[in-house]
């Protein structure tokens, strides 16, 4: 309903007016009167009303100052002035303030009704242009977001906007002309959907304060940053964002960040992004990834010799050494994290030495290996590649453990019945017995030998001779100490046998006797 007020000095002409038009009629109600412009400029205020209707010549404060005072308070308000005829000159001043109807008094409800519906109508025409641009401005609030992402989308990954176009679309956004920024790439490990996708950048755009811009391009998600000058503070931000990814979707997430620079060095930001996501296969699945945790000047083709041996790994495994075989492919690994070498020579080291150590598989299982190389190739980190290598190798240890266990204890055995066979030689030593005797490498033997007794050679035989002397004494009352250092390959130093005997029976071969002796009376 459009509320209407009225302002006359005169009674009889506000109460003519108000018993004579049909407000309701008009869809209009008569919310007020007044007799002055003090008066009316007060109810006004009050009961703010669409459509004034007042007399130009009033006391106090006449109808032209009225229409000043109010066209600054309320400038929505429209008015109907009254005027005599020789007063029309002096309303026709009210047009600087929007003021289009006159009515020369003696006026009629007619003509009232008629100014009212031309009011109405204006008014109507003017709510639906302001309806209009409201909802044009409603519609371009929704719709500038995506166009101000798209913009900086576009700004930051290609060439489609210049020097030019970031002045004019900075304008447009309100975009800080001394923005210093840094950019964040998420790019999700395994296999994802889209919603991974969505779901990591709210979380990131949660965490890291409503950034400049949030977006996907093809399997990453970018962030771009107001530059803070805290980048220890941005990095647990970000490290909490991978956290509770990972707490909620069960997948991680690497993550490289920019080094800091002008808004528009973005695209060269960019590119420094993506090239940080490469080393990912050197750092590692979920790494967050920066310039000082790589060495950039390796990209451009530049390419370092990385000198290995492969046949350490090959002999560790040949030999069944489990821990020796760890320690070689875990220097491998080091060497290349070291070299930080391109993905495609990396792997092409990687290769070499896995098939080296396939060539010494029997033919049924070189073929089952061979057949893996494949993936080795398609793997997108050093961690999976050193993760696969452990498991072939921890394969290829145990094998050639079984095998060789058998063997190393047939000669270990052999090695234990020359021992005894020959404790009265005084030549019986670890190179006589390789030597002579197996035909064999006396420190490859020597190794063997402590691995299947856990006992050195040396060892092995003196104790084998203190045990065979013991044994000699308590058969043999009469048996002198020379003889027992002839007969148990001493030769003619029965001192030194007598010297080794009391280390190993805690008292010489004498003293032993008549504790013998002793003991048996």
């Amino acid at each position: 309903m459009i509320k209407v007020m009225l302002v006359d000095d005169e009674r009889i002409i506000l109460d003519g007016i108000s018993r004579l038009v049909d407000w309701a009629a008009l869809g209009t109600e008569l919310v007020g009167t007044a007799r002055n412009g003090v008066e009316a400029y007060e109810k006004i205020q009050e009961l703010a009303p669409h459509i004034v209707i007042s007399d130009i010549r009033m006391p106090g404060m006449d109808g032209l100052e009225l229409v000043a005072r109010v066209s600054g308070s309320h400038p929505h308000i429209r008015f109907v002035l009254l005027s005599g005829f020789g007063e029309f000159d002096y309303a026709s001043k009210a047009m600087q303030y929007g003021v289009r109807h006159y009515l020369l008094k003696p006026t009629n409800e007619a003509k009232i009704e008629e100014a009212l519906r031309e009011i109405m109508e204006e008014l109507a025409q003017t709510a639906k242009e302001e309806s209009f641009v409201q909802n044009m401005k409603a519609e371009l609030a929704k719709v500038m977001p995506h166009v101000k992402e798209q913009f900086l989308k576009e700004f930051v990954t290609n060439k489609t906007y210049g020097e030019q176009d970031w002045e004019y679309f900075r304008s447009l956004f309100r975009l800080d002309p001394d923005y210093r920024i840094r950019l964040l790439l998420f790019q999700l490990e395994g296999k994802y959907e889209y919603e991974h996708l969505f779901a990591i950048r709210n979380i990131a755009q949660e965490m890291l304060d409503n950034p400049l811009l949030g977006t996907t391009i093809g399997n990453h998600v970018l962030i771009v940053l107001e530059d803070t000058g805290q980048p220890e503070e941005l990095q647990e931000r970000i490290y909490a964002t991978r956290d509770i990814f990972q707490k909620y979707y069960k997948m991680d997430a690497t993550i490289s960040l920019s080094e800091p620079g002008h808004i528009t060095k973005a695209r060269t930001l960019y590119k420094e992004a993506l090239q940080l996501l490469n080393y990912r296969f050197y750092l590692g699945e979920g790494s967050l990834i920066t310039r000082k945790d790589t060495d950039l000047s390796l990209v451009g083709g530049q390419v370092k010799e990385l000198v290995f041996d492969e046949e350490r790994l090959n002999m560790s495994v040949k030999s069944g050494n489990r821990e020796q075989a760890e320690e070689a492919l875990a220097d491998l690994i080091c060497s290349l994290k070291e070299a930080q070498l391109t993905i495609e020579v990396s792997k092409s080291y990687v290769i070499q030495q896995y098939v080296s150590l396939v060539r010494q598989c029997a033919p049924d299982e070189m073929n089952h290996y061979v057949a893996k190389i494949p993936l080795i190739v398609e793997m997108n980190s050093l961690q999976a590649i050193q993760s696969f290598l452990e498991t072939v190798v921890h394969a290829m240890v145990e094998k050639s453990y079984a095998q060789n266990k058998v063997k190393i204890s047939a000669i270990v055995r052999k090695v234990i019945d020359i021992i005894h066979d020959q404790l009265g030689n005084s030549e019986l030593s670890l190179n006589w017995v390789a030597g002579e005797m197996l035909y064999m490498n006396a420190d490859y033997l020597g190794k063997l030998f402590k691995k299947e007794t856990g006992e050195k050679f040396s060892n092995y035989v003196m104790k084998a001779r203190i045990d065979k002397a013991t044994e000699l004494i308590m058969q043999e009352d009469d048996i002198k100490i020379f003889e027992l250092a002839e007969r148990l390959g001493f030769g003619d130093n029965p001192q030194y046998f007598s010297q080794v005997f009391k280390k190993y029976r805690g008292s010489t071969p004498s003293e032993f006797m008549k504790s013998s002796d002793t003991s048996g009376n």
